[in-house]
């Protein structure tokens, strides 16, 4: 079954403009394009590299991120940490604990940076947090 770019982008869970950012760089690109010039991906082809089916050695791994504030709430950090491998581990996920200690408003913090480049490299199948503005402040 063949789908339209919006459609994929939805099953995949990014953008259309990632979709098409990623034919330009060849590294996933639409299985044919209509006669309009519309772009059109294989729906089976979609669930075997980005949904993991019927892919057994899927090297992604679930990454579990914590995040305080201060040095104050290491404390607190110590429990997300504890918390997130309990979750990991009760549901034996194949996965790493990435933590920070800085301000939910500042990007440039180490194991976010991580975090991101492993999501943009496509390591992550699976992203864990203890409250979504653990990741950034202003997430909506």
């Amino acid at each position: 079954m063949y789908i339209s770019v919006g459609q994929a982008a939805e099953v995949i869970g990014v953008s259309i403009s990632t979709l098409r950012r990623w034919e330009d760089e060849e590294s996933f690109k639409p299985d044919f394009r209509t006669k309009g010039g519309h772009r059109r991906y294989d729906l089976s082809r979609i669930e075997q590299e980005f949904l993991n089916k019927n892919k057994s050695n899927d090297q992604r791994k679930v990454v579990a991120y914590a995040r305080v504030s201060s040095h104050d709430q290491k404390a607190d950090l110590t429990r997300q940490e504890q918390r997130l491998e309990k979750v990991c581990i009760e549901n034996k996920y194949d996965f790493e604990v990435i933590s920070d200690l800085g301000s939910g408003i500042n990007y440039n913090k180490k194991g976010l940076n991580k975090l991101i480049n492993m999501i943009c490299n496509r390591q992550v199948s699976k992203l864990i947090l203890t409250h979504k503005d653990r990741l950034l402040r202003f997430v909506r």
